[in-house]
């Protein structure tokens, strides 16, 4: 229904796994394996997490499979290139328009910056340039995950459980299914950090 995804691109892994290890006991309906696999096949993951969830799809095996698996007989496969990350950055330089807003809790704020980094540069350093320009603004916090950095607070207001808020990032008005840490922004792309409940 969604061009192959199951979920976001993080769930497709472990659903591929899931549906290919129980396909012949449970079908309620046919699903496009080369439609999925095709997704998959044209993200460039590069969280360890993400890949240690979709290479066992890729070889045609699950977790269940991992206690069994003869490394010797895949010895003569070639690597998956499109799933071991990009082979390098190009030099140019791009405009990013970066934003932060809040409209839920204390003093409500809305800033906007440009800022050029790199062609290939992550969300995360178009962050660390705007901070670096304006730290007053734009000084953030994270924390690291198994899922990679995740963004605990920005401009001095962080997320908490107790209230249900977060800070959710936007392209174009769509949340972003990567984080800071991986999706890469295109040249004037414009980068929203909403300070949002769930």
């Amino acid at each position: 229904e969604r061009n192959g995804t199951i979920g976001n691109i993080y769930s497709m892994g472990l659903a591929l796994q899931a549906l290919e290890a129980t396909r012949k006991f449970y079908a309620p309906r046919e699903w496009d394996c080369a439609q999925a696999f095709s997704v998959v096949y044209a993200h460039d993951y590069q969280q360890p997490m993400a890949m240690a969830q979709v290479l066992p799809a890729l070889v045609g095996r699950s977790y269940l499979d991992a206690a069994g698996l003869d490394c010797s007989a895949t010895k003569d496969r070639s690597p998956l290139n499109p799933v071991l990350g990009r082979q390098g950055l190009l030099v140019a330089r791009i405009h990013v328009y970066y934003s932060i807003s809040n409209t839920l809790q204390g003093k409500h704020f809305n800033y906007s910056t440009s800022v050029k980094v790199p062609r290939g540069s992550t969300l995360l350093k178009v962050m660390e340039v705007a901070a670096e320009e304006n730290p007053q603004t734009f000084s953030f916090t994270t924390e690291q995950t198994s899922w990679g950095p995740y963004v605990t607070s920005i401009h001095g207001l962080a997320g908490s459980t107790d209230d249900r808020t977060y800070w959710q990032f936007l392209s174009a008005g769509n949340a972003l299914e990567e984080g800071v840490g991986t999706y890469i922004p295109q040249n004037e792309e414009h980068i929203q950090a909403v300070f949002s409940t769930y």
